[in-house]
């Protein structure tokens, strides 16, 4: 936070104009945009996905891994205006570029995107942010991609109960612009408990909630691409609220302890 002092001699009083951390930071933080060789790193990799390459390539990856870095942080920064990330850097919100693969057939070392994750901080304010940069295939993305059965089961309740608030939800329309509809993992049928004729069923159905929002090779190497994350990023709000709404409260409106 900023805090701007200016001094009245005449009546001898003190203006402080105060400027939140959103206003000061549009006013010193730099653009980063993401450099198109980093995205084209990962093309070379995924046609060269072998430790033997990968070192004799070492120090593009480090350049490009730099240049993910300070967009990332860039984008915390940005994101710090309007949530609260617990996240202390960009270069910590990254995923290694290591795969595990011990227990995948597949045994490729490395990973051919990059990515990265912003977690929203107390446990009063759910859902994370996620993204995702590969050539032909780069998105931004939030939710909740494994809740615990505690937290399925309230929001099941909750959706049962509610689901025209879901409903209006999911149309918003910057939302419904942004990422078209739910996404993730299904049961079957109905799950457990619930009725397979609940008007409702196909959000009933749902284990995973998650929201996706594609974008091109050129938007994501575009000099405004952080600028652009962060827009898409600020329209997961209304479904994060929601969520974070039935997953702190007792169900009588009391947040939980």
């Amino acid at each position: 936070m900023l805090f701007v002092f200016s001094f009245d001699f005449d009546s001898f009083a003190f203006n402080i104009a105060f400027l939140t951390h959103a206003t000061a930071y549009f006013l010193i933080m730099p653009n980063i945009p993401i450099n198109k060789e980093s995205l084209a790193f990962m093309q070379h990799l995924s046609g060269n996905n072998n430790r033997a390459w990968f070192e004799a390539n070492r120090q593009d990856y480090e350049t490009a891994k730099a240049n993910i870095e300070e967009f990332a942080g860039a984008l915390l920064e940005r994101m710090r205006s309007h949530d609260l990330i617990e996240n202390v850097s960009g270069r910590k919100s990254l995923f290694r570029i290591y795969r595990d693969v011990r227990f995948s057939k597949n045994k490729e070392p490395f990973k051919t995107h990059w990515s990265g994750h912003f977690t929203r901080a107390t446990k009063q304010l759910r859902g994370g942010y996620y993204f995702h940069l590969e050539p032909g295939n780069s998105f931004l993305a939030g939710g909740f991609w494994n809740p615990s059965p505690d937290d399925l089961l309230l929001v099941r309740k909750d959706i049962e109960a509610g689901h025209e608030e879901w409903r209006s939800m999911l149309n918003k329309p910057k939302l419904k612009k942004t990422f078209g509809g739910l996404l993730g993992d299904q049961v079957l049928t109905a799950p457990r408990g619930f009725d397979k004729n609940h008007p409702a069923i196909e959000l009933l159905r749902y284990k995973q909630f998650l929201l996706r929002h594609s974008v091109s090779d050129k938007v994501v190497t575009s000099k405004d691409f952080v600028d652009v994350a962060n827009d898409v990023f600020m329209n997961l709000r209304p479904f994060f609220d929601l969520m974070s709404d039935i997953l702190t409260s007792d169900g009588n409106g009391q947040v939980k302890s």
